[in-house]
């Protein structure tokens, strides 16, 4: 059971979100295989970028789209260590701990996709290897990868406008109570999730749960959003966990990250609690429905920009794919003249064309203009 009853009002709310479910479930559900590879690439994209960027990591989702490109050539989600001098030559060596802590997350979201069902019951096993996984191409982290935190450790909010500090929870203490609390935490999840009628609530609680123990020393924030994922994965309402794959929830999550943390700091008082119905859940139950429905939205946006990118003409996807293969770079005519070798005139065709589908994005006028990717 929740640890909290959800009002007349939340449960009147996630029936009409459910009905949403649904008319999303049966749209997705016809979709041709290489939009539904294109819906779901965007997702997984984006949530890497959002949930890293949530953390001050600093690639743009263009990077990360590039990153994965790379790291799939030869097929395998491992390949990082042999990848790593290119990709940190060509986006700089001082953004290295972003680039670790995105190929991390890629790895564990890869995972969550791919083996949400096999992954259940979650066990403590799990979640320690999901957070081994997180850091381990970040070597200062690897003294406690997968392992829980053994100094104390606190949620802390900071201000990128004035640096300012604000602690959103002060978790549990490390030891015996971190420990015990991540046993009930699990066994608790596991004869929950697929029987409470409303599995948008359990995630909810689930994720607050996790982040009010914080069980590791690092990377809590990151697996928490990952955990969320994976409840909804293996939820037993087909709608929900269906569409689950082409919703960028973190996305939307980064969008409103002062709400976001406000929430978390709201339901906790900024203390752990050892008895959970001590929190007052019900904002981030409101939070997360908020969420889902702006998350909801973007699969329409993604599937008219997939039909615009099939109708695109063969010099407009030759400049496209000169900005995709330069995620970092802001290009001017003359660039892409000279990389294309098309006519000056077809490129600027194209550009106004890639622009208005938004595509591109134009920066700046006259002389000094570029052309930048838009995810």
């Amino acid at each position: 059971m929740l640890s909290f009853t959800p009002s007349n009002r939340i449960e009147n709310e996630l029936k009409r979100l459910q009905g949403l479910f649904v008319e999303t479930y049966k749209e997705l559900e016809a979709l041709p295989p290489d939009e539904a590879r294109y819906l779901h690439r965007f997702a997984l994209i984006s949530n890497i970028g959002a949930s890293t960027r949530i953390e001050n990591a600093v690639l743009t989702d263009q990077e990360i789209e590039w990153i994965d490109t790379v790291l799939n050539k030869d097929g395998k989600v491992t390949a990082f260590e042999e990848k790593r001098t290119f990709i940190l030559d060509k986006l700089s060596k001082d953004r290295e701990r972003s680039v670790e802590e995105v190929v991390g997350c890629r790895q564990v979201l890869t995972t969550v996709y791919l083996q949400a069902n096999e992954l259940f019951p979650l066990t403590e096993a799990v979640i320690r290897g999901l957070h081994h996984d997180l850091l381990r191409y970040h070597p200062k982290a690897a003294s406690h990868a997968g392992g829980y935190k053994t100094a104390p450790n606190r949620v802390v909010s900071i201000s990128h406008d004035t640096g300012e500090e604000r602690v959103v929870l002060d978790p549990s203490p490390p030891g015996i109570i971190t420990s015990t609390a991540m046993a009930e935490l699990v066994k608790w999840y596991n004869n929950t999730i697929r029987e409470h009628p409303w599995t948008l609530l359990v995630a909810a609680e689930f994720v607050f749960r996790f982040l009010a123990i914080h069980p590791f020393q690092d990377g809590n924030g990151r697996l928490g959003r990952a955990l969320f994922i994976l409840a909804l994965f293996q939820s037993d309402d087909k709608y929900l966990s269906g569409i689950t794959p082409y919703i960028a929830i973190d996305r939307h999550v980064e969008q409103n990250r002062p709400l976001y943390y406000a929430v978390l700091h709201k339901c906790s008082g900024g203390k752990f609690q050892a008895e959970p119905t001590q929190y007052k859940l019900e904002p981030l139950a409101w939070f997360f429905i908020k969420t889902m429905e702006s998350s909801l939205a973007d699969v329409k946006f993604y599937r008219k920009k997939y039909a615009s990118l099939q109708k695109l003409s063969i010099s407009a996807l030759a400049v496209l794919n000169c900005f995709r293969s330069s995620p970092e770079k802001r290009l001017k005519v003359a660039d892409i003249v000279e990389e294309t070798e098309l006519p000056r005139r077809t490129v600027q065709y194209a550009l106004k064309t890639l622009t208005s589908q938004h595509f591109l994005q134009l920066l700046g006028r006259g002389a000094g203009s570029r052309y930048q990717l838009v995810f």
